[in-house]
């Protein structure tokens, strides 16, 4: 894949990405520095992907080249007030982030890992994809410093627990071709409750 495809995709999935934390319906926080955005979007990273990871807003815009597989992107605009979320992905979890967004199916002939080492502010459903925020009934999970490691055959996770209560890795959105382990490497913050 060339550099410029390759870019083209990364700049359609971080709008998406910013459009989908759009749909949480949070107030923005004041707009931060282009160095700010990049140490937010680096501190996703272990050191090594720190060091050669290109850096893109929300908006497409290139903040920082790179010379490794992995984007990182600082947290959506809309997720701000709630904390810190950004993430560093490779190809594999780029074309998986473009699938989620679009609702296609999605498979791999290879590994894929993201990082979101500075933990996940909003959260996320454990079983809906598609979930935009807490219910009583969905699962929701705000998850601490974590690796997030894709599969390409999604038996492979078979037998792994598939909640989050779980001391240790647990497989979100099992069942769904967007299935993948998620791996806590540090504590888990306050829970969002459906009324947050």
């Amino acid at each position: 894949m060339s550099m410029q495809h390759y870019e083209n995709r990364v700049v359609s999935l971080v709008m998406g990405l910013g459009s989908a934390a759009l749909i949480v319906g949070l107030a923005a926080a004041a707009e931060p520095t282009t160095d700010e955005l990049i140490e937010d979007a680096l501190s996703a990273a272990p050191p090594a992907v720190r060091e050669s990871a290109a850096v893109m807003d929300e908006k497409g815009n290139m903040l920082r080249e790179g010379d490794s597989a992995y984007v990182c992107m600082p947290t959506a605009a809309a997720i701000r007030e709630l904390g810190s979320e950004p993430m560093c992905l490779d190809e594999v979890w780029m074309r998986w982030a473009d699938a989620w967004l679009n609702k296609k199916p999605f498979t791999t002939d290879r590994v894929g890992i993201g990082y979101m080492l500075a933990g996940d502010a909003a959260g996320a459903s454990n079983i809906d994809p598609f979930a935009t925020e807490p219910t009583a009934d969905n699962d929701w999970v705000v998850e601490g410093p974590h690796v997030m490691v894709i599969v390409p055959d999604p038996a492979q996770l078979a037998g792994l627990p598939d909640t989050p209560t779980e001391d240790g890795a647990y497989v979100m959105w099992k069942g769904t071709p967007y299935a993948h382990l998620m791996v806590p490497v540090g504590p888990r913050p306050a829970q969002r409750t459906p009324s947050q």
